[in-house]
């Protein structure tokens, strides 16, 4: 079981910079961390994952723009997001998967999205970018 709470979201100006937290439990068990979003009336999609070994991928909407970090002991994943656009407004959502499968191919997993009785989601924060 993995608990996971973000915070840290919030109204920015369009080209401004926010920084999401999340707090994770369990991140022993857990092989793969990353971002996700969803933007009302859209699909959630993957924004950024980390794996264990500190590998990590990027959705080309995102990329050179925001990065995805945690601390020393794994226990909070961040995700840095500079140059802010009005199409960043979504709620965004942290989440960790246990499954030694979602290292295979990390693009892969952040691409999916997956559902699974292993793969976890915290409730999420709202960021609002102004244009």
């Amino acid at each position: 079981q993995v608990q996971l709470m973000e915070s840290g979201g919030g109204s920015e100006q369009s080209g401004g910079s926010l920084r999401l937290s999340c707090s994770i439990s369990n991140t022993y068990s857990s092989v793969c961390m990353g971002w996700f979003r969803q933007a009302p009336g859209k699909e959630r999609e993957g924004v950024a994952a980390i794996k264990r070994d500190g590998t990590t991928v990027y959705a080309d909407s995102v990329k050179d723009r925001f990065t995805i970090s945690q601390d020393n002991d794994r226990n909070t994943l961040y995700l840095q997001m500079n140059s802010l656009k009005s199409e960043d407004t979504a709620m965004y959502y942290c989440a960790a998967d246990l499954r030694r499968v979602c290292a295979v191919k990390l693009i892969r997993w952040l691409q999916l999205h997956p559902v699974t009785p292993h793969t976890y989601y915290g409730q999420g924060t709202q960021v609002t970018v102004a244009s």
